[in-house]
């Protein structure tokens, strides 16, 4: 889709035009589609384009896209988001991975926490942990040891190392994951195992806890780094790829990011380094799209909806800034890395719906994904999908077109529908709004999770809406979680790969020391965060940013003393430089009551980890107010149509979105449509357009 100006829609085009100009392209792959945004550097305009993913090799469809361009080597830039990387971690499909640990400690990969999870978890009497990445068949012990002062207590076996070495390596490992205890303190060590295996074994590839997660516990650190081993060859492989077909296509712009789970992106070379840094690259782009979207347009609290065609990703946005954790679990593995604390549920437009052993009605998490797809796709799909059920429920309009050009089959839906019905003795349609109704109580749940779960009052937040699905399941979670209205923004479809065109670039740096505060030598920390700033400084360097572009946040983690948490507080070197801890000190407990409602201020306060995090902007996506042009509403209509709520069909009005302008008003129910996506409005909710061309709907009924 081209348009004159920054998310103005207009027709679409076979092929995108050949503009003199240069292009800055993101690109988002999703289960079902992969999404394209591409801009226009001198005029802003802004083309939109969706092409079936390809699972079974994601580079394809990313490919695709590019080849719609009549020049590709106009391309100046483009950001990737990923689902690589989470997908094999989900499916259990990267490296075989050896572990390397200090002698002694070989359990601690399987001792994990020594506790199972939260939740439903806890109850389950037949719980098992997840299969390690690294087994025990494939993990070896070196002899060595660090104190945890960082002093050599035992010096490493090389001789005893080059055994285990060659053991691992003809035993097949592909990816080796290396964590000594307190590498953080002393990486020589490690860095030297990693110069034995390039020896011993070329072909296999070395991660460091040293230099994955240079910080303090070691079970973290150990999963961290496994984690990252394990997909590394995945990732690297996989961007190799896409290098290799840029090149084909003629973009050689040094420009090429990946989209990191911390909302900030980074070069091909450092995500295949860091393999773990992406397991969240698809979600992140839409979470830093839709803080810059709240930051615009006056929305400061705002719970991020992004459903699409596997699975639902729900975050918050407090005051404007994303909640982060240095603390996940994805899959069951445990992650250490700065992450935004963005929620996953099984719950897409092509997760599957069946029936249980006790012939009940069961949806996901299993999804059809891009091939077959939903039934209504015509691509050889047997089994109903939510896109199936909204399909024949009248949630998709009249004459409905996934993508803008896929047509779907409203017979062949209601079909699976009906089969799975004579299962469980619904008729289809029955069936179909019991689908709707139970994946929407999943994703019920999560909003719940991760507002009113944690403290906040969900009636202080909006529902910004995207994802192919998200527009049309949000009115729902607007009656019934009383949120202050919904708001979706003019191409949610392709709202993840718009923030790939607004994110930073980032890169995070930390190391652990820990030292009482009233005890801190205000020279050696400050050499410990020059230390940390001279590598994002170089990092970003060799990526060729420029240096009067980087800008250096430095932050602590600090803790009462016999805590076994930290509270991150900010940092300037000034306060270091003077040996300010009076003053960082009182931030601490000013931060601490803020998160926990107290304080200790006599207690003795450690400091932990020294983190800095470089960044580096980049020309954003403009988002102008719109000025209405006096279009009645009418010429918006495409027809009236028929959906079911529960209690029978009503009518409802069919817009098209592209000819909504600002000042629009409408009741619902409503049914409106566009190239990207899908929106609902509920049976007495009010919607409007603003002055940015989103879509508000809120609760309430006219007056």
């Amino acid at each position: 889709m081209v348009s004159p100006g920054a998310f103005a829609p207009g027709p679409r085009p076979a092929r995108i035009p050949d503009l003199p100009r240069r292009l800055r392209v993101g690109v988002d792959t999703g289960g079902t589609f992969t999404d394209f945004v591409f801009q226009d550097t001198v005029s802003g305009a802004l083309s939109i384009l969706k092409v079936p993913s390809t699972p079974d090799r994601p580079s394809k469809a990313v490919t695709s896209g590019l080849a719609t361009l009549a020049d590709p080597s106009v391309v100046c830039y483009l950001c990737h988001g990923t689902t690589v990387g989470t997908n094999a971690l989900l499916e259990e499909k990267g490296a075989r991975t050896g572990l390397l640990v200090t002698d002694g400690f070989s359990g601690l990969y399987e001792i994990m926490e020594q506790a199972r999870p939260y939740g439903a978890a806890l109850f389950d009497v037949g719980y098992k942990k997840p299969t390690p990445l690294a087994p025990p068949l494939l993990t070896r012990q070196v002899h060595e040891r660090v104190g945890s002062d960082g002093v050599v207590i035992s010096p490493l076996d090389e001789p005893q190392l080059r055994r285990e070495l060659s053991e691992l390596a003809r035993l097949g490992v592909e990816s080796l994951a290396v964590c000594l205890l307190f590498s953080f303190l002393h990486p020589s060590h490690e860095q030297r195992v990693s110069e034995l295996a390039r020896e011993v074994s070329p072909g296999m590839v070395v991660s460091l806890s040293s230099d994955v997660l240079a910080e303090i516990r070691e079970y973290y650190r150990l999963s961290t780094t496994v984690v990252s081993a394990y997909l590394r060859p995945v990732i690297s492989d996989y961007l190799s790829q896409l290098e290799s077909e840029f090149a084909h296509f003629g973009i050689s712009t040094r420009s090429s990011y990946v989209m990191q789970s911390n909302g900030g992106m980074t070069g091909f070379a450092a995500a295949s380094g860091n393999a773990a840094s992406t397991i969240l690259s698809g979600p992140a782009g839409g979470v830093v799209a839709a803080s810059e979207l709240g930051r615009r347009c006056g929305q400061a609290n705002i719970v991020t909806f992004d459903m699409g065609g596997t699975s639902c990703d729900v975050a918050l946005i407090e005051n404007g800034t994303p909640g982060t954790s240095t603390r996940s679990v994805v899959g069951g593995r445990h992650v250490g890395l700065p992450m935004l604390d963005v929620v996953t549920v099984g719950a897409g437009g092509g997760t599957l719906a069946r029936a249980d052993s006790n012939g009940l009605l069961e949806v996901g998490p299993q999804s059809a994904g891009a091939d077959p797809g939903p039934a209504c796709y015509g691509k050889g799909g047997t089994h109903p999908t939510v896109t199936d059920a909204n399909l024949v429920l009248g949630y998709l309009g009249g004459d409905a077109r996934l993508g803008g050009e896929l047509t779907v089959d409203r017979d062949g839906a209601r079909a699976v529908l009906a089969r799975l019905g004579a299962e469980i003795g619904l008729d289809p349609l029955r069936v179909a709004y019991g689908v709707v109704q139970i994946v929407e109580a999943r994703m019920e749940e999560a909003i719940r999770g991760i507002s009113t779960g944690r403290g906040y009052d969900i009636r202080d937040f909006v529902l910004l809406a995207y994802g192919g699905a998200g527009p049309l399941h949000a009115a729902a979670m607007l009656e019934v979680l009383g949120l202050r209205a919904v708001v979706v923004p003019p191409h949610p479809g392709v709202f993840s790969a718009m923030g790939l065109l607004m994110s930073e670039i980032r890169r995070d740096y930390a190391r652990s020391k820990l030292t009482a505060l009233d005890a801190l030598d205000s020279r050696e920390a400050l050499a410990l965060f020059n230390d940390l700033e001279a590598r994002g400084r170089l990092d970003f360097a060799d990526a060729g940013v420029l240096a009067g572009d980087v800008r250096v946040d430095l932050s602590a983690d600090l803790r009462y003393q016999g805590q076994g948490y930290e509270v991150n507080v900010a940092v300037d070197v000034e306060e270091v430089e003077g040996g300010a801890w009076d003053v960082i000190r009182k931030r601490f407990d000013e931060r601490h009551n803020e998160q926990f409602g107290n304080q200790a201020p006599g207690e003795a306060v450690e400091m932990v980890t020294y983190r800095a995090v470089a960044r580096a902007a980049v020309p954003s996506v403009e988002l102008p107010r719109k000025v209405p042009q006096g279009r009645p509403l009418r010429d918006a209509v495409v027809c009236q149509s028929e959906a079911y709520f529960g209690h029978g069909f009503v009518a409802c009005t069919v817009y098209r979105r592209d000819a909504l302008e600002a000042g629009h008003r409408f009741v619902g129910p409503a049914v409106i449509t566009q190239m990207d996506a899908t929106t609902l409005v509920r049976p007495g909710q009010c919607a409007h357009v603003d002055e940015w061309l989103n879509l508000v709907i809120e609760p309430g009924t006219a007056s």
